[in-house]
């Protein structure tokens, strides 16, 4: 692929996070009306990503005890993008900080974890996550040097980390 390919194939990207940040925005602006709540939504692009976040008003009921709440409404605003654009999205959403405080702590695990490895030698098995708490882990043992790999079946699958 050539510089030229790769720089039009770069902004056609962009576009298009950027067309499905503002349909989920805007699909978001709908059941914040309808809730009679208030929030102040951020669009941007992280890892390949569109990236909303909502902050502000009484948001915390809308992130539920364990994000499930945030879970669903993330898919519901996937499925409202794929309906404008005839395309599946990865978007993220986050509401009220919760993902950057749970990635926050999630890295710290995952960092005092590897570090339990590499003085011990033995895998250590961390407890059940869903599929965005893994990936962050993952990352973390991968930048660290570590290996790991998921085991089990969802809701029960979960992090093994294991020594380089």
């Amino acid at each position: 692929m050539s510089t030229e390919e790769s720089v039009k194939e770069t902004k056609s990207l962009e576009s298009r996070l950027e067309e499905e940040g503002d349909i989920a925005a805007d699909y978001l602006e709908g059941l914040l009306d309808i809730a009679d709540l208030d929030g102040d939504i951020e669009i941007g692009i992280e890892n390949d990503r569109a990236h909303l976040v909502v902050e502000g008003g009484e948001l915390s009921h809308l992130v539920g005890k364990e994000g499930e709440v945030l879970d669903a409404l993330q898919e519901l605003t996937r499925l409202a993008v794929q309906t404008a654009t005839g395309e599946r999205s990865r978007l993220m959403l986050d509401l009220d900080g919760f993902r950057s405080e749970k990635r926050a702590s999630l890295t710290k695990l995952a960092e005092e974890t590897a570090d339990e490895v590499k003085s011990s030698g033995q895998a250590i098995k961390l407890a059940p996550m869903n599929a965005f708490e893994r990936k962050i882990v993952h990352d973390t043992i991968q930048k660290i040097g570590l290996k790991s790999e998921s085991e089990g079946e969802d809701p029960d699958r979960c992090v093994v980390v294991m020594p380089s």
